[in-house]
């Protein structure tokens, strides 16, 4: 179904985000380092949850699955996944661990550096038996990252939470979403990322993750594919202000970048990602299709860029008539 000018319409179908939701404390002034700024605002974030909100931002079904702490910190995280039109019934709480926290530096050019507090937050402490099934098992999509998996009890969980949606039919899509210094080392990040890769339906990687998980230095086509798998229908590299590259079984190519004033990158990929699942969750004959493919990562990329123009990832996330209106100009 067409509508928007020819760009597939927003699917109602169920896309379920599982993983961590923190709160980022980004400086009040942007390109000095952590102990120079003179002060922190307090930005909802975590990569699952900014997806989920992306997709309802769109005019999407979404829901997100992840444990917060039941402090205050936690119950204004899920009060915003609500306020956004997000399911919140897969979400639990933590009584003895606090909901993470993440203190992040914006640098001169709006790319971020990190410094976390998690030992251990309440996202790493969620476990299999505390998992939502019966919503898992109406996601039409499943959406999920790679910092669930660093510790136990929580990777099992994920584990068992892929394994669910995909017994029940789900699209499984995967944005490693590379943290390294949650990691113990690279090579562990590396294995764990790699560990779950042949599960995975859609999976989107940036150009740095790309370079980390090969080893290889060249961002080229053969370095792409040498993280191919059979079972995959979608593989995607993010460039940044270069646009993006898609490959399939059939067909491979690129999509330009729109270009607008960056001022932070935060949530430019969640918010790519839920452009695109919002797009293919009622229509996965799409990704066998080139140019409704190129029409919807067109869409994808508009609505990353306008996530660069504004500070933090939430509020900058865009509306259909946002991203239509970019493309447009």
């Amino acid at each position: 179904m067409a509508a928007n000018n020819g760009f597939p319409a927003t699917g109602s179908g169920l896309i379920v985000s599982f993983g961590e939701m923190l709160i980022d404390f980004v400086p009040t002034v942007s390109g000095v380092s952590l102990a120079e700024a003179p002060g922190f605002l307090k930005a909802p974030g975590g990569a699952p949850a900014n997806v989920a909100i992306a997709v309802a931002r769109l005019g999407g079904k979404a829901a997100f699955i992840g444990k917060l702490g039941d402090d205050e910190f936690g119950q204004m995280l899920a009060g915003i996944v609500k306020e956004n039109g997000v399911r919140g019934d897969g979400i639990t709480f933590d009584q003895g661990a606090r909901t993470a926290l993440a203190f992040v530096t914006l640098r001169a050019d709006g790319e971020r550096e990190f410094m976390f507090y998690r030992n251990p937050s309440a996202d790493m402490l969620l476990k299999p038996e505390e998992l939502n099934l019966e919503l898992i098992r109406s996601a039409k999509v499943f959406h999920y990252g790679s910092i669930s998996l660093i510790v136990e009890p929580c990777r099992s969980a994920h584990l068992k939470a892929m394994e669910v949606a995909k017994d029940a039919g789900s699209l499984l899509s995967y944005d490693p979403n590379l943290r390294l210094p949650l990691w113990p080392s690279p090579e562990e990040a590396r294995e764990q990322i790699l560990s779950i890769w042949e599960k995975a339906d859609v999976i989107k990687v940036s150009d740095e993750e790309l370079v980390f998980l090969t080893g290889r230095n060249t961002i080229d086509d053969a370095t792409a594919l040498s993280l191919w798998h059979p079972n995959l229908k979608l593989l995607l590299v993010t460039l940044g202000e270069h646009g993006s590259k898609y490959y399939t079984k059939n067909f491979h190519g690129s999509v330009d970048a729109f270009h607008v004033n960056t001022v932070d990158t935060t949530g430019a990929g969640d918010s790519f990602v839920g452009a695109l699942l919002s797009k293919i969750v009622d229509d996965q004959s799409i990704l066998d299709d080139e140019p409704r493919l190129r029409q919807v990562l067109k869409f994808a990329n508009a609505c990353g860029a306008i996530t660069t123009a504004k500070k933090g990832a939430i509020p900058a996330l865009p509306t259909e008539t946002e991203a239509l209106s970019l493309i447009n100009e």
